[in-house]
């Protein structure tokens, strides 16, 4: 078999460059290689999928051709599309991201589904809601609640003032920043309350596994938004009864977690006199992905 050409230039057309791009991205293992190629080509160029399907025999200009092998070298390296871009959809939303910030993930939505079932069920739902969303990070979960329910106001908390401003930025950019504010501190431990709502996606992922994550994973996502601890529930055990001080009495808190966590992660928010009223939700793949809790009246 013949070896692939690599590099582009000005001798290929859109479409020979998406489809010299896929067999790349297949080679070197790739998941994901049309659909990355497709993404990649498109920011190369400017160009949405509209525009790549009309012009699809425009040859390459030089600085085109150069700006896609750039990213085509980033991804055969295994960096996320997301993180070349700079970009990620989170509930058909636009999110800037930043080396801060973890990339959101289909899985997350499950929380934001989950919230919405819960609070779509009360009479009260939306009426001046008060949302907390601990470790925020690029504030993709907080923004979509705010999104979805007009009437709410929502605080997102951070360690990392980068996360923060990329949160805020975002924030902006959706036209939420009237109704969202950004504080710094370890968890909810600078925040009063009382919250309606309190979600997280934590840290959750055990020390010692880190190592053995995707590369895209392990090599470009932060760290501090990844290590759960020795067991994974560091996070949890300091967030769950922070929370549950802060919830208003019927209040909900809503975390994610890892596979197989779910039931440990219900026993620490029962250990924080937090009452078990919803299963855990699902994501897409059938792992018990949302967990929440109820904060009942005295």
């Amino acid at each position: 078999m013949a070896p692939l050409a690599t590099g582009f230039d000005s001798g290929h057309s859109i479409e020979s460059a998406r489809r010299a791009l896929v067999a790349r991205l297949q080679s070197a293992g790739i998941e994901e290689p049309s659909l990355d190629a497709r993404l990649l080509v498109g920011a190369a160029l400017g160009l949405d999928l509209t525009g790549l399907i009309a012009q699809a025999a425009r040859h390459l200009t030089p600085e085109e051709a150069a700006r896609l092998e750039a990213y085509a070298q980033r991804r055969l390296a295994h960096e996320p599309v997301a993180r070349i871009l700079g970009t990620r959809e989170f509930w058909g939303l636009p999110f800037r991201l930043s080396e801060a910030t973890l990339v959101p993930r289909p899985d997350t939505e499950t929380v934001v589904e989950l919230a919405l079932e819960i609070f779509r069920e009360r009479t009260t739902a939306g009426q001046g809601l008060r949302i907390a969303d601990i470790g925020t990070g690029s504030g993709a979960i907080l923004l979509a609640l705010l999104h979805e329910i007009p009437d709410a106001f929502g605080v997102g908390t951070d360690l990392s003032l980068t996360a923060l401003g990329t949160a805020k930025g975002n924030a902006a950019a959706l036209g939420l920043a009237d109704r969202a504010a950004f504080v710094a501190c370890s968890y909810a431990s600078a925040l009063h309350g009382p919250f309606d709502l309190i979600v997280s996606n934590p840290p959750y992922i055990p020390a010692g596994e880190i190592p053995k994550l995707s590369v895209e994973v392990r090599e470009h996502d932060p760290h501090l938004a990844l290590d759960g601890g020795n067991d994974g529930y560091d996070a949890y055990r300091a967030l769950i009864p922070q929370a549950a001080e802060r919830l208003v009495p019927g209040g909900t808190l809503i975390v994610e977690a890892g596979q197989g966590q779910a039931g440990d992660i219900q026993t620490l928010m029962a250990a924080a006199a937090l009452s078990i009223d919803t299963p855990p939700k699902a994501d897409l793949a059938g792992i018990p992905r949302a967990v929440s809790a109820r904060k009942m009246p005295r």
